[in-house]
């Protein structure tokens, strides 16, 4: 393939980080003019025609002093829907107008812009039967779910114990339960509060739901006595004793968010094991399997355009603008967010 694309322009509209203000100072985030990014030769350049927002958006948000020290303004965002615009010298799975889905990289200028240059391994064709919005909210939870599930927690098609999904309504969950009911014999329990999350957890496909605002253990006993075989959770802080309880000898727990104080002891005497996922190892490393996120976001639509898995909307927002981002940003950090933000250009 060449690098020849159509007629482009020279700059773009993009919303930056360009000072530290909390997220509600209209000044969190701002529309700035920047110029169109330079590819290199396993790079697409993508028009953005929607993007959805994840909670590392807001703490990358928060933690951009270092960068600003520098005198740079970061573009944020990850998930992102477009169209190829422009292909590397040695691009070999796109081409120029192809229709696509992705999850970015921490090491790049985020998707929140008009075009983005992106990696063309870590990159997905767009399922056929669904839109844009829809397809932006799956990249980033679908991969972060597939690594969690088959990667780190082992789960396989021959799978028939038992998974526990915390926090089931969250964007990464939702897509866990619908993968484990697919691809797996694994009863799914997840854990949601209001009337709202519990629906929303049920039409994912988890077959029981319990309350994680109750003592979990004696919930998740009734229904599996003999304990849990696999759990995956976003918030481990301070559920230690309780998630040891609750799980069988030599089982494994996976988690993903960042606890300040994360206590290991109590799955000692078990021998529970304990993985760590996050989706973007294989790109901050280069790994020598980064190209498997391509594969992974081909098979996710597939399973798509099967009807075996449906996209995570909860909310959409129309303008790629600092205002519309900024709402999107306070939505999340004050929790209580269904499936996905979804920010329509």
């Amino acid at each position: 393939m060449s690098s020849r694309a159509i007629e482009l322009p020279t700059t773009m509209s993009a919303v930056a980080v360009t000072g530290e203000f909390p997220v509600d100072d209209p000044r969190c985030l701002t529309d700035v003019t920047v110029p169109l990014p330079e590819i290199g030769p396993r790079d697409l350049l993508v028009e953005i025609q929607a993007v959805s927002v994840n909670p590392i958006d807001t703490k990358m948000r928060r933690r951009s002093g270092d960068a600003l020290a520098r005198g740079e303004q970061p573009v944020l965002g990850y998930d992102a829907a477009g169209v190829v615009r422009k292909v590397g010298e040695d691009v070999s799975r796109f081409e120029i107008g192809d229709r696509v889905f992705y999850a970015g990289s921490q090491l790049r200028n985020g998707t929140n812009a008009r075009f983005h240059a992106v990696d063309e391994r870590i990159v997905g064709h767009r399922p056929t039967t669904c839109s844009a919005t829809e397809a932006a909210s799956l990249p980033l939870t679908a991969l972060t779910a597939w690594e969690a599930l088959f990667e780190r927690l082992g789960a396989s098609i021959d799978s028939n114990g038992s998974l526990l999904v915390l926090g089931g309504a969250g964007g990464v969950p939702s897509v866990m339960i619908q993968l484990a009911r697919a691809l797996t014999g694994l009863t799914v329990i997840a854990t949601a509060s209001r009337e709202e999350s519990r629906d929303w957890v049920v039409e994912m496909g988890a077959h029981e739901v319990v309350d994680h605002r109750r003592n979990l253990a004696p919930q998740v006993l009734d229904l599996e006595p003999d304990g849990i075989d696999l759990v995956f959770t976003s918030n481990s802080s301070g559920h230690a004793e309780e998630l040891a309880e609750i799980m069988t000898p030599q089982s494994h727990l996976c988690l993903i968010d960042d606890p300040e104080d994360f206590q290991i002891a109590p799955f000692k005497r078990k021998s529970i094991s304990i993985h760590w996922e996050s989706m973007f190892t294989r790109t901050v490393f280069d790994t020598d399997d980064v190209d498997e996120q391509g594969v992974i976001l081909d098979r996710i639509a597939g399973m798509v355009d099967d009807g075996r898995l449906i996209p995570t909307v909860g909310e959409t927002m129309i303008g790629m603008n600092a205002a519309t981002l900024a709402e999107a940003h306070s939505e999340i950090e004050r929790g209580h967010v269904t499936g996905k933000i979804v920010v329509r250009i």
